[in-house]
């Protein structure tokens, strides 16, 4: 018994299908196998095809962490990380870092360029770039080679940029809080005449 009804019965009046008179061609008895190994190309030497425009830096991959996600853990590699959701622990990356808005990263990140939309509670070590935008937190210090910090965003903790790490460790290393650049004229005159001057 069949659950479904057949629409219309087959019609036994059609003539059976035409069948090709000449016999198939014969296949090879060796199956395909495609060869995945990488191509090594001498320098100098342009590939046949047409390469992509981004194809003459090195191309790094990046991760995701989702939004719907929270994980906790370290992560460490060369690729490129993206964070849209909650990740408790350190990141140790030598690409870019970057984390979306309603995002959060708690742990310290040592990367090459760090753009931050949403929130970091943890400091930042020897970044070339570290990118505050309006909707970004952070949470901790920052040690990069430039900053940029954008009209909203919010910051608590010491900054210090544009220095080489032979310079840093030496007095007057550049560091300040991240509210210094509020303080009154009054503040900032005392701290000048606090210190002697040179001659």
């Amino acid at each position: 018994m069949s659950i479904w009804k057949d629409p219309a019965p087959a019609k036994r009046d059609t003539p059976p299908p035409l069948t090709d008179p000449s016999p198939a061609p014969a296949r090879d008895a060796t199956p395909a196998t495609a060869d995945f190994s990488p191509t090594v190309t001498p320098p100098g030497v342009r590939p046949a095809s047409p390469a992509p425009a981004t194809a003459t830096t090195p191309a790094m991959n990046e991760s995701l962490i989702a939004a719907d996600l929270t994980i906790e853990g370290k992560i460490e590699g060369a690729g490129h990380i993206r964070i849209a959701g909650k990740f408790k622990g350190d990141v140790n990356v030598q690409g870019d870092l970057t984390i979306e808005t309603g995002a959060k990263l708690s742990g310290g990140v040592r990367a090459k360029k760090v753009v931050i939309a949403g929130e970091l509670e943890g400091n930042i070590e020897s970044a070339a770039r570290v990118e505050l935008l309006a909707s970004g937190v952070l949470v901790g210090d920052v040690k990069a080679g430039s900053l940029t910090v954008a009209a909203g965003s919010r910051m608590r903790g010491q900054a210090e940029f544009g220095w080489d790490d032979g310079k840093a460790s030496g007095t007057g290393s550049g560091k300040g809080s991240a509210g210094s650049s509020s303080n009154t004229n009054s503040d900032t005159s005392a701290a000048a005449t606090s210190e002697p001057a040179k001659a």
